[in-house]
């Protein structure tokens, strides 16, 4: 038989697929490790339970743009947070290449944008539209900026495209690019004590939406291609002239090897599905009860067992 095979069970032949017999292979599963906390976390959080079905395991740090192009090439086995506004061109560019697989969502809903804690709505009344945070720009205005504002984005690799943003629309604002996520949380508690009005990348899921209430900036409505075509997009002469996905992705990826080469854990790569409350407790875990990634993820699994036995059953 070439697509099942026969088993003897109670005393009654059935009939079951051949992959149910596959073993997976004994070389380690290499999950990427990223610059913030969710990715991190969530890693440790995979790759513990891989290891409870019998896989080794591996961590890498990996860039997070070149990531998909490591995947598609079976450098590095999957990766658990594909972020529709921030990394949906590279997946898609590799998708395209071939080499790498969509495993599904996560049942969260993400967004990505510019953000700031509701005292600086105090400051400048006319938020979230983004005219009127360019009305208050020199509210924002820093030694460093000079007259301009100034907006604090995430990592260059993130790539979030806020110096593009800036030229696209005219505003008078100078985009500094912060080093780390853990940066972004620093200017953010820095800006608390006084209330000093601020402007950051922030995101959603993640922990800082409970410590720090706030809103994201509303800028023109996104429109698939205005990171593409210049005519998309209130100016027609410029790319990232709207907002990110304000109700974006959160995907799975795998090297298109991994079903065949590990059936069992990629069967549990399927099932796995986060939803937006679980991947800010996860954050939590580190950038506020400041745990190291690891002790964090067997946190969460000794916390969570109801939610992921069921995927390794």
């Amino acid at each position: 038989m070439n697509k099942f095979t026969t088993a003897l069970t109670a005393g009654v032949l059935t009939l079951a697929p051949l992959s149910a017999f596959a073993a997976d292979s004994d070389d380690p599963i290499v999950i990427p490790i990223h610059n913030w906390s969710s990715q991190i976390v969530m890693s440790n959080v995979v790759g513990q339970m891989l290891e409870q079905n019998g896989n080794a395991v591996e961590y890498v740090t990996t860039d997070s743009q070149a990531v998909y192009e490591s995947v598609r090439l079976g450098d590095v086995t999957l990766e658990l947070e594909v972020w529709e506004g921030a990394f949906g061109a590279s997946f898609r560019a590799a998708l395209e290449k071939g080499g790498i697989v969509d495993v599904g969502d996560h049942n969260a809903v993400t967004r990505e944008d510019w953000w700031y804690p509701m005292w600086t709505k105090d400051a400048c009344p006319g938020l979230p539209s983004w005219e009127a945070l360019n009305d208050c720009a020199a509210l924002f205005a820093t030694a460093e900026t000079g007259d301009k504002g100034r907006y604090l984005d995430g990592p260059v690799d993130w790539l979030k495209h806020g110096q593009e943003r800036v030229e696209a629309l005219g505003m008078d604002f100078v985009v500094v690019n912060a080093g780390s996520a853990a940066a972004l949380w620093a200017e953010i508690g820095s800006a608390e004590a006084d209330k000093r009005p601020v402007v950051v990348f922030n995101w959603t899921p993640n922990f800082a939406e409970a410590v720090w209430p706030g809103e994201f900036v509303e800028f023109p409505e996104w429109v698939d291609g205005c990171d593409k075509d210049p005519a998309v997009g209130p100016n027609p002469d410029a790319l990232y002239d709207c907002g990110n996905p304000a109700t974006g992705y959160l995907k799975k990826a795998a090297w298109d090897g991994m079903a065949d080469k590990w059936p069992s854990a990629y069967s549990v790569l399927e099932k796995v599905s986060f939803t937006n409350p679980q991947i800010a407790e996860m954050a939590k875990l580190v950038d506020i009860d400041e745990m190291e990634p690891e002790e964090a993820a067997e946190a969460w699994l000794a916390d969570n067992k109801d939610i992921w036995e069921a995927w390794l059953n």
